[in-house]
């Protein structure tokens, strides 16, 4: 079963303008199965997982490209990254010759973006777009046609279209494709987990040669899982699984890069920055595989136990990521907190055409009007703050305030 991307809309509109288009993301989001679904009857599509092809591509790119013309869908590139100066050059000679032709030539995909996308911005810059997919979002999963970006006033909330599965089977389940239109999703979800886990360690961290030990690396991997949606302290993660403080900081950046992650900055300006701390959040972008590493067997333990506020905030913010991303826009994304003595924190800022649009997640299922207290805090910024939203489990959308909406999170 395919349930249709809402990355489809932009990437085919950016099709009819770039001559090549790149698709990123983490392992199994579904890079690959996206871009066969789109492809016309002569595309040709090479996989560069296998490794006689691969051989070709290192060592023999123009070869590779003259058996393989566009159109022409190669998955995995950052195995061969000798072929994007000849890619740059064949749609170099395309436009020269039509150049009304010379749109769609090749797509790209890429699961591990450290080398990729120096190569890729350096070799195409001009002649490339580039978009980031995520897991499936809950929109997708209820059948949403399009991805409509976030924002607090215009979140439609439609009670005709019921939350696909019950709220934290879908957190504990997580967004993963193949899973998730498996015929038995939770009776899978422990082997799918674990050879995620593997293949990531072995395909995707061992390529990258900052990583010495995987053992290591996935004691580490499981410290930042228990640390989402928290604020992020190297020398704790540090000590916590015996590693430095420099190579934690490469550790994180090599999640960053391959999609498990997102790293939340604090909002501030050059006259704030003396008022709010310096410290970026971190969050998992996955909660499945939150939950496996974290140690959740099944979705009503993670929905009573310790956690549950840690995972619905992490899921929240990740649905919200999906509506831009998918919708390939891209926003900038922030947290506040200040240094007061008992400090004051809004888990998501929105900074869109100098406006702030703040946003708190709230696992509760009823309405409290003191949990949009510190969006007044703002005003330190002296920009216009929109209207703004506590996210909780809550069904309804109601005002608390004038400048205060509540938003059900089964409509994100």
């Amino acid at each position: 079963m395919y349930i249709r991307r809402h990355l489809t809309t932009p990437f085919l509109k950016a099709n009819r303008f770039f001559p090549a288009l790149l698709v990123t993301g983490a392992r199994q989001v579904g890079k690959t199965t996206f871009l066969h679904s789109l492809g016309e009857p002569e595309r040709r599509f090479v996989s560069l997982d296998t490794p006689d092809v691969r051989e070709m591509a290192r060592k023999e790119p123009r070869l590779f490209l003259d058996d393989n013309p566009p159109p022409l869908t190669i998955d995995e590139i950052q195995y061969a990254p000798e072929l994007l100066p000849h890619i740059k050059e064949r749609i170099d000679q395309a436009r020269l010759r039509h150049p009304e032709q010379a749109t769609g030539l090749y797509w790209l995909t890429g699961s591990q973006q450290f080398r990729m996308m120096h190569n890729v911005t350096e070799s195409l810059a001009g002649r490339i777009g580039i978009f980031q997919l995520h897991g499936l979002s809950s929109r997708e999963l209820g059948g949403a046609p399009e991805a409509t970006p976030y924002l607090p006033e215009t979140l439609t909330v439609s009670t005709d279209t019921p939350f696909p599965t019950p709220f934290f089977e879908q957190l504990w389940l997580g967004s993963y494709p193949s899973l998730l239109t498996s015929a038995t999703p939770r009776d899978n979800w422990r082997d799918f987990y674990s050879s995620y886990i593997q293949t990531y360690l072995e395909r995707d961290v061992r390529a990258l040669t900052q990583v010495a030990d995987l053992n290591v690396f996935y004691a580490f991997l499981k410290a930042v899982a228990a640390r989402s949606a928290q604020m992020l302290n190297y020398s704790d993660i540090a000590r916590d699984t015996g590693i430095s403080v420099p190579t934690a900081k490469g550790y994180l950046s090599i999640l960053e890069a391959s999609g498990i992650i997102k790293i939340l900055p604090p909002y501030k300006t050059g006259e704030t920055a003396s008022l709010v701390v310096a410290t970026p959040k971190v969050y998992m972008l996955d909660t499945g595989l939150m939950a496996y590493l974290t140690s959740w067997s099944s979705p009503e333990t993670l929905a009573d136990g310790a956690m549950a506020g840690q995972f619905f905030e992490t899921w929240c913010l990740a649905q919200i990521i999906r509506s831009y991303t998918h919708a390939g826009q891209d926003t900038p994304f922030f947290y506040f907190r200040d240094k007061k003595r008992r400090p004051r924190e809004i888990d998501l800022i929105i900074s869109l055409d100098h406006t702030l649009y703040p946003t708190e997640f709230k696992k509760s299922a009823s309405l409290d009007r003191s949990d949009a207290r510190h969006f007044d805090e703002l005003s330190i910024f002296g920009q216009p703050v929109a209207t703004g939203a506590v996210v909780s489990l809550y069904p309804q959308k109601v005002h608390l305030r004038p400048d205060v909406l509540n938003l059900p999170a089964t409509s994100l």
